[in-house]
């Protein structure tokens, strides 16, 4: 079984798109939230997800966009975002957000956004955050996003060891606990700007991250023809 796992779309549907042909022919989509916000396509991104079946989690900004508290802690351009995609988007595409779960284990994997401990807030960026994280996630292994970064944390007896993961770069999913982020489909934060995601074969017991080209310039140009903050469409150039 191959699964395709996508986190932090965030109303991108070109690069969304762009990932999904390159993935191919998988037997499942699970996605980690942040399906919206920030971008100009939140119906198609959610229609395209329902149209594959897609299976996941809600992330602090799909919460925001259903009118969730979290908007308040979010700074002037993301909540500018996110009240224009509460305007924008259908009441189809609430309703489907509305019913994401904050956490969610499929076939013995938890899927979160933020972390295991907390799936709506918290960044899990050090070994400190990750290892915490491991002691308390009911599954061996755990899929989260939220930070815009592909890397994973594995935790043996003697440490928990970080893994920067580039493209076409792998691992074996093991004995140990492991923590493991795709990266962001919509907004990379790496320096990358190319769509991130990663392929969960569970029959080889690995996973493999992806590196996706897309039409950044279109997406920027559909961005600003709807007034959403022009630096959340210029950092789309950068990955940052």
């Amino acid at each position: 079984m191959r699964v395709a796992v996508l986190s932090d779309i965030h109303s991108n549907i070109v690069a969304l798109d762009a990932v999904l042909s390159h993935a191919g022919d998988v037997d499942a989509i699970w996605h980690l939230g942040d399906v919206v916000g920030y971008g100009p396509e939140p119906d198609a991104v959610v229609a395209r997800l329902s149209e594959r079946a897609a299976t996941g989690v809600r992330g602090n900004h799909d919460a925001a966009a259903v009118g969730g508290p979290e908007i308040d802690w979010f700074n002037p351009e993301a909540r500018a975002a996110a009240e224009w995609t509460r305007d924008a988007m259908a009441a189809e595409t609430r309703r489907w957000l509305e019913a994401l779960p904050e956490r969610r284990v499929v076939d013995d994997i938890l899927l979160v956004h933020g972390s295991p401990r907390d799936p709506l807030r918290e960044y899990v960026t050090d070994r400190r955050a990750a290892g915490e994280n491991m002691e308390v996630q009911e599954t061996q292994h755990a899929l989260h996003g939220h930070t815009h970064v592909p890397v994973a944390w594995m935790a043996t007896p003697d440490r928990v060891a970080l893994v920067q993961a580039s493209d076409t770069s792998g691992i074996e999913l093991g004995a140990y606990r492991s923590l493991i982020n795709p990266g962001s489909v919509g907004q990379p934060r790496d320096g990358d700007p190319r769509a991130a995601y990663l392929v969960l074969d569970r029959d080889q017991g690995r996973v493999t991250w992806h590196r996706v080209e897309y039409d950044i310039d279109g997406v920027q140009t559909a961005m600003r023809s709807v007034g959403l903050p022009d630096r959340l469409a210029a950092r789309l150039t950068f990955g940052v």
